[in-house]
């Protein structure tokens, strides 16, 4: 009979296991920090324990709500509006046409301002009717001398007769002179013609033939050669920045009507003015690529107030 060998004792009492082995998590350098707020529990907990530190704490939480709502207030004004941008000088002009010689600042309730006024570019050689201030003085000077009584038999030179006529004409000159100053104001010029007026203001304001004579060109890239430009025959009506300028005056002109009376129930304004948006949106892009950094870039955004948000993100009114 074999022998009997005896096996290993209490063999139950150990356990397999073969899933693998979790490895230690690495320790981070970086400090311990609370990332989950305290429950009610231990807020009441620590206020009671103790209230001077719990105090502080409060005093901590609020310096920091306020400092990031401050922060938070001055990105959104820089960021501005997608419609109007930032207020400028040259944007407030628009209104008026160029015509006011300052601004028109908010009142309160009582009818008091709140601000001072400040002064805004004008534009007196603009008149209406699409006459220039020189073609209007040159036409009365013409009809000073045409008009002008001259000399007779009846009427000799020095005569009291004489000196009768050339009163009354002067009075009846200075007359047609304010009567026509008053139908070529802008103040008595629809919005229609308004318009017109601010088209040929961003004609001469941002218009090529006007910058190039003050504005440095955009540097050259290594490598790159400069082309000779044909000689320009006329105002420049066509580039990037006068088309954004003359697009940025309609959006202003059509806003401030949809914001009267029953705008917001015109439907094809609101269309009209998305459609003016993005294609300012567009035109504002290209620039972005083609003339970011320059002098005509700055200065173009400079004054028509343009901000991130009339070019950068998604427009939707």
């Amino acid at each position: 009979m074999p022998p009997r060998i005896p096996g290993v004792q209490r063999l139950g009492t150990f356990s397999l296991c073969l899933r693998p082995v979790v490895k230690p998590a690495t320790p981070s350098l970086l400090p311990v920090t609370q990332t989950a707020s305290l429950s009610q529990k231990e807020k009441k907990r620590l206020a009671k324990q103790d209230p001077y530190r719990w105090a502080q704490m409060q005093q901590r939480k609020a310096a920091h709500l306020k400092r990031r709502e401050e922060i938070e207030a001055v990105r959104a004004r820089q960021h501005g509006d997608p419609i109007r941008g930032l207020q400028t000088a040259f944007i407030e002009s628009l209104d008026s046409a160029g015509q006011a010689p300052f601004s028109k600042p908010p009142v309160d309730d009582d009818g008091n301002p709140l601000e001072e006024p400040h002064p805004l570019p004008t534009s007196p050689h603009i008149l209406n009717n699409l006459i220039h201030k020189d073609e209007m003085d040159s036409a009365i000077e013409h009809a000073y001398t045409l008009t002008r009584p001259m000399e007779s038999e009846l009427a000799p030179a020095g005569s009291e007769d004489y000196q009768k006529q050339l009163e009354l004409h002067e009075e009846q000159h200075a007359r047609a002179v304010e009567a026509l100053q008053r139908i070529t104001h802008m103040d008595n010029g629809s919005a229609k013609d308004r318009l017109h007026a601010n088209i040929r203001r961003c004609v001469e304001t941002f218009g090529r033939h006007e910058t190039d004579l003050f504005l440095r060109p955009k540097a050259l890239s290594r490598g790159q050669v400069k082309e000779e430009e044909p000689v320009r025959g006329g105002p420049d009506t066509g580039s990037s920045e006068v088309q954004i300028a003359i697009l940025t005056a309609k959006i202003r002109a059509l806003a401030n009507q949809l914001e009267t009376g029953r705008g917001y129930k015109d439907k094809v304004g609101k269309r009209d003015l998305r459609l003016m948006l993005h294609r300012r949106q567009k035109l504002l892009r290209y620039m972005n690529r083609k003339e970011r950094g320059s002098d005509r870039w700055k200065h173009m955004v400079e004054t028509l107030g343009l901000s991130p948000a009339t070019w950068k993100d998604q427009i939707s009114i």
